[in-house]
Parts: C-alpha cells; structure tokens; sequence
C-alpha cells in the first residue's frame, strides 16, 4: 500500500488536469455545454416523476427531489462502472508509451464523473429550497455516506480494469447486471415502504447503492439518522475489495500492454 500512496501523491495532478481536459472535450462540440450534465438526469427526474407519481400515485413526500437524489448517486456510480471495463484499451495510446500506474486511469474518471455529479448537487440544493426541507445536524451522515459510494465504486472498479482487458464480454455482462442492479437499488421508490418486508433486509444489507441512496435520503430528506452499521460493515468490506485489486493490477500491469 505504500506504493499505491506514493504513486497516487505523484500522479494526483496528472488526474486532475486529465479530468479537466475530458470535461472540455466533452462539452466542445455541444451547444448546451455543461448544461447537458444537468439536463440528462433532470428529465430522467420528470420522466419517472410522472409515470411513478402521477400515473402509480406514489405517495412519497417531495417525490420529485427524492427520484433525483437518486438518480445523481446512481449516475456518478454506473458511469464509472462501465467505463472501467474498457478503461485500459481506451486509454491505449498513453499506456503503451510511458509508464502510469494504471489505478490512476481509474482515479482520473472518477474525478471527471465527480465533477459533472457536482452541478447535480446544486440542483438537489435549489430543489431543497423550492420544497422547503427542513435541513438537520444530521446532514453531516453524508459525509460516510458519501466516502462508501467513492470507495465502492473504485473498489469494483480495480477489477473491472483487471478482468476487462482479458474478457472481451465483460461489457455487456456489465451492462446486464447493472441494468439489474438498478431495480433493485430503490432509484424510483422507497425500499423500507414498497417491497415486502421479508425482502428489505435483504436489499439493505446486500445492497451497498441502496445503502448509499436510502442513507443520502433519510439525512437529507427526512432528518433521519441512516443505519451506520452497514456503512462501516461494507466500507471495511470495500477497502479489502480496494486492496486486493490493486495488488491484482500492481502485478498484472505489464502484461495489460501485451494483451491491448
């Protein structure tokens, strides 16, 4: 691990600017720019706001804010996801020149996928205001709420790295469980009050995004205190799942050349 800190204090600005270079790219060519980061989750919002809302008559107070809640966190988590199983053959022309510890990749997307994911946030907090929530002390759980989506995320996403430049159909396995993944994770309703009560235990505690999402809920939404012994449970769980990723790439980095 002492590695992993002195590669990460040494390449951190490499990241960064290489975030900051994608994000332009991005919004080059478009005429809506960075309004399209907003854009895409907000009518994804009024879309399932209405079929859920008005169409099934979800009771679910300030339903329009809870969706979106929903949507910024599971947003920021399937795009890193899927962009870590080609992340090494999309990268081919850096990786094959020079030397770059390759979990750096992986930090520079989530710094990219983190930034469009904070113009989100400032919508949540205009959303807040127009709904009138009543923010408490308790708001400051998202603070482990957040630090186990970020330290999830990257520790599945070592391994997507590793096995997805040996497993051509990594891809699309990918794509299905996370399409799965999503249903299951209570984007569009509330898990503790819609499913069958011999099935929430189950979701809440197999579940880490819904972990995530109803945590970021209760303490935004709700003043409510999120259940902060899973998040420790699956954030100790997710740092040894971090570890021994990196370890695989750390040992695997000369042959990913080979194979791309």
């Amino acid at each position: 691990m002492k590695r992993f800190w002195r590669d990460l204090k040494s390449h951190y600005k490499y990241s960064i600017q290489s975030a900051k270079s994608s994000l332009k790219s991005e919004i080059a060519n478009s005429y809506l720019n960075w309004i399209w980061w907003v854009l895409e989750p907000f009518c994804f919002m009024l879309i399932y706001a209405f079929i859920f809302g008005v169409v099934f008559d979800a009771k679910e107070p300030n339903f329009p804010l809870f969706i979106f809640v929903g949507l910024t966190l599971w947003d920021f988590f399937n795009r890193c996801i899927v962009q870590s199983v080609k992340i090494m053959r999309n990268n081919k022309a850096i990786v094959t020149k020079v030397y770059l510890p390759k979990f750096i990749l992986l930090v520079t997307k989530m710094i990219f996928n983190g930034y469009k994911m904070l113009f989100s946030w400032v919508v949540i907090l205009i959303m807040i205001v127009y709904f009138r929530v009543q923010l408490t002390w308790r708001v400051i759980y998202l603070i482990p709420e957040m630090a186990l989506l970020f330290l999830f995320t990257f520790a599945l996403m070592t391994h997507l790295l590793h096995y997805g430049v040996f497993l051509q159909d990594l891809e699309n396995v990918t794509s299905i469980i996370l399409r799965m993944a999503y249903f299951m994770t209570g984007i569009f309703f509330n898990i503790e009050k819609r499913l069958p009560p011999q099935y929430v235990p189950l979701l809440m505690k197999c579940n880490p995004m819904a972990i995530v999402i109803t945590g970021v809920r209760k303490c935004l939404l709700y003043g409510e205190s999120p259940n902060m012994t899973w998040i420790i449970i699956w954030m100790v769980i997710s740092l040894i799942i971090a570890i021994l990723g990196v370890r695989q790439i750390y040992r695997n980095e000369n042959s990913y050349v080979k194979v791309i």
